[in-house]
């Protein structure tokens, strides 16, 4: 192999957990497969920071890429391909995931495994799983021509230990792109939560909570007591007592998280669709045939409205 190629997202030029994930998975891919592994940073960042999760070399695109642009984009990880020549390029599944990285798969002529969360080694090639049918099966995914695409969930992988030398650095100026698009202003969240796709641990709720009011005392609340994000299910949403950002599933947003806590959720298959592949999932339903504790790998039988509260006082309170 002549090696992967990770697309290292930042904010700011700080490193999303994204690209410290795709790293530590590429580095242990790469001492199997005996090649090595490169980055590519676009926009300002400190770049040979990467090589402390096993980056050997990181070429950096200098631009103004403060704002997503998918010709900008496009173009310029188009460039360090062509000039690097990689057999694998992994990339986080998240806006640059799934807008630039399929339409680079179809100039380069090659193939993409989407949403994939496990990755693996195998006859001296990268196979990738990714869940179907709402997280009730996997396939296997080889891409047989070069580079091989990937875009993997966040949260797949486990944050690597960061230990290395810092790496050396290539730069590279960015090529003219245009996209027709005049960005004529900016606005800042006016929330500092994680966003769902990438957080860690979410905690949602449904429509047991039979109201707004209900929804930011009871949910909101218990989010914040252990640091997650606050999610929804879509009868919460339609019912108005969370926003469409925050909905969870078929729907709404497939999430990956560490730990994600359903309060007054059902269980139903949509549902089920956006959160399925959660590394650990806490139910809490006082209709103890409900079907998410047939998914949940720790269950609460009872009234969340008696609960929440214990949990968000013994949450803070650790």
């Amino acid at each position: 192999m002549s090696g992967i190629l990770v697309v290292a997202e930042h904010d700011a030029g700080v490193f999303r957990r994204t690209a410290w994930e795709l790293l530590g998975k590429a580095a242990a891919l790469a001492t199997e497969l005996k090649t090595t592994v490169s980055a590519v940073v676009l926009g300002d960042a400190p770049a040979a920071d990467l090589g402390s999760a096993g980056a050997a070399r990181v070429i950096h695109v200098t631009g103004d890429f403060a704002t997503y642009s998918t010709a900008a984009t496009t173009a310029a990880l188009n460039a360090v391909i062509t000039a690097e020549k990689p057999d694998v390029v992994l990339a986080a599944s998240a806006t640059l995931g799934r807008d630039a990285i399929p339409r680079l798969a179809a100039r380069l002529g090659t193939g993409v495994g989407t949403e994939v969360t496990d990755l693996r080694a195998e006859g001296g090639a990268v196979v990738g799983r990714r869940p179907l049918y709402s997280g009730k099966c996997f396939a296997d995914v080889r891409v047989v021509r070069a580079p091989a695409f990937f875009t993997v969930r966040p949260n797949s992988f486990p944050q690597p230990t960061r230990s290395g030398a810092p790496a050396p650095v290539t730069a590279m100026a960015a090529p003219a792109a245009s996209d027709g698009v005049t960005v004529l202003e900016k606005r800042a969240p006016s929330t500092a939560t994680v966003d769902l796709t990438v957080a860690d641990r979410i905690v949602s709720g449904g429509r047991s909570l039979k109201s707004k009011e209900a929804f930011d005392t009871v949910i909101r609340p218990l989010a914040a007591s252990v640091g997650a994000t606050v999610g929804a299910s879509r009868a919460a949403v339609d019912a108005g007592y969370a926003g469409h950002s925050e909905q969870v599933g078929q729907t709404g947003k497939v999430v990956n998280p560490t730990l994600y806590l359903a309060m007054g959720i059902s269980g139903a298959i949509q549902h089920l669709a956006g959160m399925r592949t959660s590394k650990v999932i806490v139910a809490v339903n006082k209709d103890p045939e409900a079907p998410i504790f047939e998914h949940a790998t720790y269950g609460l039988v009872g009234d969340l409205f008696e609960i929440a509260p214990k949990l968000t006082a013994a949450f803070a309170a650790s």
